[in-house]
């Protein structure tokens, strides 16, 4: 009984979010290209979701300002630069490298590098293996580290 009536709140909430079938383009391959964008355009209320995926009501706008945009013949870039222009670069879900967005592209890869080269530096540097070294065993040691192997493994110590 409270599984059923969970799935009916789930459908209607899903109902209710859907776009409005009365707001797609009359075009399927207009309101195909205009999805294609929708994916790659950020909710600026939401902010990890795309239009597509978010049932904000700025998203719902922003839909129809892309369908509008679609319909009137604009181009994905003009459609994206006109969107750029309203609400900034965080709008688009893959930013273009610009001046502006350079140290957010190159900020993650100068992190991995400065940290390789902070784990290179600290590194003890590593000794020729013919020369000595401090810590080595001398021919004692071996000699005592020798019997106490054979010693364990003919059967224990004595």
């Amino acid at each position: 009984m409270i599984r059923r009536a969970l799935l009916l709140v789930a459908a209607a909430v899903l109902l209710s979010a859907a776009d409005d079938p009365s707001v797609y383009l009359k075009d399927p391959a207009q309101e195909a290209r205009a999805r294609e964008l929708f994916q790659e355009i950020r909710c600026v209320v939401c902010q990890s979701e795309t239009v597509a995926a978010s049932e904000a009501p700025i998203a719902q706008q922003v839909r129809q300002i892309v369908r509008d945009q679609v319909a009137a013949g604009k181009s994905d870039a003009q459609i994206k630069d006109y969107l750029r222009a309203r609400w900034g670069d965080f709008i688009l879900l893959k930013p273009r490298f610009t001046a502006r967005t350079a140290l957010l592209w190159l900020l993650p890869f100068a992190i991995v590098i400065i940290g390789i080269v902070a784990i290179v530096m600290r590194r003890p540097k590593l000794v020729a293996a013919d020369s000595p070294t401090e810590g080595a065993l001398t021919d004692a040691e071996l000699k005592a580290l020798k019997q106490l192997q054979e010693n364990s493994s003919s059967g224990g110590l004595s």
